[in-house]
């Protein structure tokens, strides 16, 4: 018991707010590779496709397997670490964290954002979601927490997902930095193939993260945006630059 109580006492818990189609997955495998580390794959999403009725890919196996009593959840992810790790790295889709969710929670955390260009994220998600809202790029939601915690005085990380790309190891040890724990060179590497801790909707969404063992190549989407979508990007872009603005900036 004394031990337990000595982990918990001591533990990072990491909650990682991205929006979709951010390489939010590739990074749970990165903080995954880590033997000091447990990670957690969006533990708000059942309760957000059953507050909400959407259908997404995998819906049905995503609420039959998870919890979808966001209470529970939130009890759970300020509890004990799993398996006596001292990091936990909560990965969270930021458009998961409903209003109807409370925030006292979150202060039990350490928080940092994940985003991307908005173009760029809207043309890949729109290969999954035909119809796509403000709301469904995380994006706002982003925005309200960074500013929660600018408000309680905090810094928090922001890192943007293509520099994870164009220079993984540099923006990797600046966001431990930040965090406030040790860079560990297994995170630059992974095993292929899906894990126990990926949720439910994996066979659906992560296809091509599934046959990857370390970042890819930053591959920048020159087709033009669809008129539909523009909308929504005039939207997102100055939340995007808003948090752009205090995003981490590696030594390269």
């Amino acid at each position: 018991m004394k031990k337990i109580e000595k982990t918990y006492a001591m533990a990072v818990r990491i909650a990682m707010w991205s929006g979709p189609r951010n390489i939010s997955t590739a990074l749970m495998r990165s903080w995954g590779s880590r033997s000091d580390c447990h990670v957690t794959d969006e533990p708000l999403y059942a309760h957000y496709l059953l507050a909400t009725g959407l259908d997404h890919p995998g819906r049905e196996a995503t609420l039959a397997r998870h919890e979808t009593d966001w209470r529970r959840v939130v009890s759970w992810l300020t509890g004990p670490v799993p398996d006596g790790k001292t990091i936990w790295y909560q990965k969270h889709m930021a458009h998961h964290l409903l209003p109807d969710v409370g925030r006292d929670w979150l202060d039990e955390l350490t928080h940092a954002f994940l985003i991307r260009d908005p173009r760029e994220m809207l043309l890949s998600l729109a290969e999954f979601l035909p119809d796509i809202r403000v709301e469904d790029t995380g994006l706002p939601q982003q925005v309200e927490l960074f500013r929660r915690r600018r408000a309680r005085g905090d810094e928090p990380a922001v890192v943007d997902s293509r520099d994870v790309l164009l220079a993984p190891e540099p923006t990797l040890r600046a966001l431990c930095a930040r965090l406030g724990v040790p860079f560990d060179r297994a995170m630059l590497r992974w095993e292929p193939g899906l894990r126990e801790t990926d949720g439910a909707w994996a066979p659906y969404w992560y296809a091509k993260v599934e046959q990857t063992t370390t970042f890819g190549r930053y591959e920048p989407k020159e087709e033009p945006l669809p008129e539909r979508l523009r909308p929504v990007y005039d939207a997102c872009l100055p939340l995007y630059e808003e948090l752009a603005q205090a995003k981490i900036c590696p030594d390269v």
